[in-house]
């Protein structure tokens, strides 16, 4: 499979549009064309010694959960780590793509997996995404009535002669007992500014003008974070065990909320896989689950009488690698070899 095709179908897998605006995601090095891609290799973090690995696996393109370039590069030398990726990612033709937050939104994605090791829940987005772009590719839409048709044709030639003007509609209203012509404007918010100075010409136009924002469809079970409610309610040490079996480790942080104990009943969970506070933050539930906080973060989530289970960053996306090598295989039609690195691992560790 060609490079460019490849990219193409992941991103059909998961629109880049799902990823958050501050986020890098996407294709980040590309080889010169053509470039053909036998064998998918995928990691949660693209460090040295992973990249290493790739290059004896004989990858073509890495999928790296986290984007390894992230902030501007201002050089591409053997100076810093990050920089020596990109040298040998270039060297060995290996490119490298870049997923992040929009696995995060994808509704078979990040966060789902993390749910799943919570046990018989539903769950819905914390943070909904919505469609990448307005209904009829307009922004705003401005509806206005007259009874004077005669000036009317005047106003719509005018309005047709402005530029992003998507849609335009009259058709018969009753205002008050009068006979009008109602008049429905789709624009986009550079448009809406000629129209509504095209319409303050005519103070009654203008008087009788409403301006509608309009708003992008919200995508169903997608979004940033989840909130769980357990089918039954289920005691906090035995969340605790069901997180530590599903994400396969020994231990977990924990803070206990004010007034609650290891026994306390866990109803709703609010959950973020990775760095959760922003999404977390000032959502009601018995208990956070995510991979890290700030001290801070913690003290007012305990404050408020909810639990917080710490896995570390990466602990939490990591083992969502294997099912979304199950997943691509089908999505990719088994055209491709797809391996999961056996080096990638949380850089944190008990000492």
């Amino acid at each position: 499979m060609d490079l460019r095709e490849l990219v193409s179908a992941l991103n059909d897998f998961a629109s880049p549009s799902l990823a958050e605006s501050w986020d890098n995601v996407g294709l980040l090095v590309e080889p010169s064309p053509p470039h053909p891609v036998n064998t998918l290799f995928l990691t949660n973090d693209l460090t040295e010694e992973v990249m290493e690995e790739a290059v004896q696996k004989k990858a073509d393109l890495i999928l790296s959960y986290h984007p390894p370039i992230f902030r501007p590069l201002k050089r591409v030398t053997w100076k810093t780590w990050k920089e020596r990726l990109v040298v040998r990612a270039l060297e060995h033709r290996i490119g490298i793509y870049s997923p992040h937050t929009a696995y995060d939104a994808l509704p078979q994605g990040v966060n789902n997996w993390l749910a799943k090791g919570l046990g018989a829940c539903t769950s819905i987005p914390l943070h909904p995404s919505t469609a990448p772009s307005y209904p009829a590719e307009s922004t705003h839409r401005v509806e206005f009535c007259t009874a004077n048709t005669e000036h009317l044709d005047v106003v719509l030639s005018k309005i047709k002669d402005i530029q992003e003007i998507s849609c335009l509609t009259t058709f018969p209203a009753r205002v008050e007992g009068e006979e009008q012509t109602q008049v429905s404007v789709s624009c986009s918010q550079k448009a809406l500014l000629e129209v509504v100075a095209l319409l303050s010409q005519n103070s009654l136009l203008i008087h009788k003008t409403e301006i509608l924002l309009l708003q992008k469809p919200v995508l169903p079970h997608t979004g940033m974070g989840r909130l769980c409610t357990m089918s039954e309610p289920v005691s906090l040490s035995d969340i605790i065990e069901r997180v530590k079996s599903h994400l396969k480790l020994p231990h977990v942080r924990l803070a206990v909320g004010m007034g609650k104990t290891l026994g306390s009943p866990v109803k709703k969970t609010a959950l973020c896989a990775g760095s959760g506070s922003s999404v977390l933050r000032g959502v009601e539930a018995d208990l956070y689950l995510t991979g890290e906080m700030s001290h801070h973060e913690v003290l007012d989530a305990v404050a408020n009488g909810i639990s917080v289970i710490l896995c570390e960053h990466s602990n939490t996306e990591r083992g969502f690698l294997s099912e979304l090598h199950d997943m691509l295989a089908i999505h990719l039609q088994n055209k491709i070899n797809i391996i999961v690195s056996e080096k990638d691992r949380d850089p944190l560790q008990v000492a």
